[in-house]
Order: structure tokens, then sequence, then C-alpha cells
């Protein structure tokens, strides 16, 4: 399991997730750049992703949706706000209807992605923080760490396939 440590900081109203994974930056890049690739680890396994349109160039906006066991459609966006290929890359990350608009009472978290080559393979920080602690708790509540301890095991599975 990649994952090595999960740290919700309702002071700072974060959400750290630190993973190891045996392979370069540039393997792991081309997981996030490619949208076929990102639907195969974005998100649980029970909410598999479809992405349909992303670019990991600043002030792209990618819009993507899960589909629950159910049938049902969750969606979500990201602008993406900074790129430094293949060391990571930030993007606001919310909650959107089923046009593609942020629902207005949903949180947006600033998410950053860090990607630093370590014991011959890549640490991986992503970091998550949100406009308060209110919000940060709502998507404790939803299941953000289980959720996304999840999607991100889901990458040895690719990176090993």
């Amino acid at each position: 399991m990649p994952v090595t440590s999960v740290v919700p900081d309702l002071d700072t109203y974060s959400l750290t997730i630190t993973a190891q994974f045996a392979a370069a930056r540039e393997r792991l890049w081309a997981i996030y750049a490619d949208p076929r690739q990102l639907e195969r680890i974005w998100g649980p396994p029970s909410l598999p992703a479809t992405f349909l349109d992303h670019q990991l160039t600043a002030g792209a906006r990618s819009t993507y949706f899960m589909t629950g066991p159910d049938g049902q459609k969750y969606h979500g966006f990201w602008r993406v706000t900074r790129v430094d290929e293949p060391n990571g890359f930030s993007f606001e990350d919310g909650f959107a209807d089923s046009d593609y608009n942020p629902v207005p009472d949903m949180p947006v978290s600033e998410t950053d992605f860090t990607f630093e080559e370590s014991d011959g393979g890549t640490r991986a920080t992503y970091v998550s923080t949100y406009a308060s602690r209110e919000a940060l708790e709502k998507v404790l509540e939803m299941g953000v760490v289980e959720g996304a301890t999840a999607a991100i095991n889901n990458i040895d599975g690719l990176l090993g396939g």
C-alpha cells in the first residue's frame, strides 16, 4: 500500500496524505497528465471516474464525473493553478452540478500534489486546504480520507500493469 500517512489538521483546515511509489516522478506525472490513466485512479474503486476534458496546464479546467454502483453520477471539476512538470501541480478541486457549475454549499479545496525522488522511487505529497474548519469537517464526514486513500492506493496497480 503506497499511502504511508494521512494527517487531517483542523487548525490549518488541511488534509495531508503522503505515499511512496516504486516508480520515477515522470511515470507518476504521466498518470495524472493522461485522462484515461487518471480515470483508473481518481476516486475510490467503487466510484470510477470519467474525465470529459483534462489538461495539466495552468488555467485549464478539467471536468469529470464518478459513477456509483447504483448508476448515480457525482460531478466535479478542477481549475489548474500551477504546473511544474514532473515535480507536481496545484488545482482547485470542487463539487459540481450536472452542468459542471460549482455547487455553492459544497467545499472547494486548494490542492497541491508534489512528487519528489525518494528511496529509488517517488514520494508523493497530497495537500488539500479548505476555506474553513467546517469545510474540512464536512469532507471528512463524507469519507474523504477513505476515498482518497483507496484512490491513491489504486496507483500501484496501474504502475504494475
